[in-house]
């Protein structure tokens, strides 16, 4: 874990694993605990835990905020996919593709006429953690900044139950498992 920093200036995070939105000040002593897919998660001990950052306030750390993943040209599934493997559980350094908590892809043609809709299922390695809408948030957003998608929508499910034998080969060796 990182030395502590002062917030540069306040910021909106959300409560880890709860999923709750807070506003933590400026001068907030925080710890970056795992920085990928373009969020922080820190520890801010004089509130309790663990928080979520996101890239927009990258400069509140003393970090830049990262340029949106180049996504150019024609549909492709693929692009989805990637979009998908840059969405990271904030308390698992792997991806949640590598989570295996992605069940199921769908494209369709978009009733505007005007592209795609994507429609995902996925679950959570934990039924009751508040963390899931925003998870799909993420996942939504980053699956609407591919081409030729006109919508998006990430729903939650719980069956079958998410277990470990779901995570991919990249993600048990990420994690340690092999």
């Amino acid at each position: 874990m990182s030395d502590y920093i002062g917030l540069s200036r306040a910021v909106k995070a959300v409560k880890i694993p709860e999923g709750h939105e807070t506003d933590l000040p400026a001068g907030t002593q925080v710890a970056i605990t795992q920085e990928l897919g373009g969020t922080f998660t820190v520890v801010v001990p004089d509130r309790g835990g663990l928080f979520r950052i996101q890239n927009r306030d990258a400069d509140a750390l003393g970090r830049e905020v990262a340029p949106q993943a180049s996504v150019d040209g024609e549909f492709e599934i693929e692009k989805v996919w990637g979009q998908l493997r840059g969405c990271y559980d904030p308390e698992i350094p792997v991806n949640i593709v590598d989570l295996g908590l992605i069940y199921d892809v769908g494209v369709a043609d978009d009733d505007s006429g005007k592209g795609k809709r994507v429609s995902v299922k996925m679950t959570l390695t934990a039924p009751g953690c508040g963390m899931g809408p925003t998870l799909a948030a993420d996942a939504e957003q980053r699956i609407l900044s591919v081409p030729g998608v006109a919508s998006a929508e990430v729903a939650l499910v719980w069956d079958p139950a998410w277990n470990p034998s779901m995570i991919s080969a990249a993600g048990k060796q990420a994690l340690g498992m092999e």
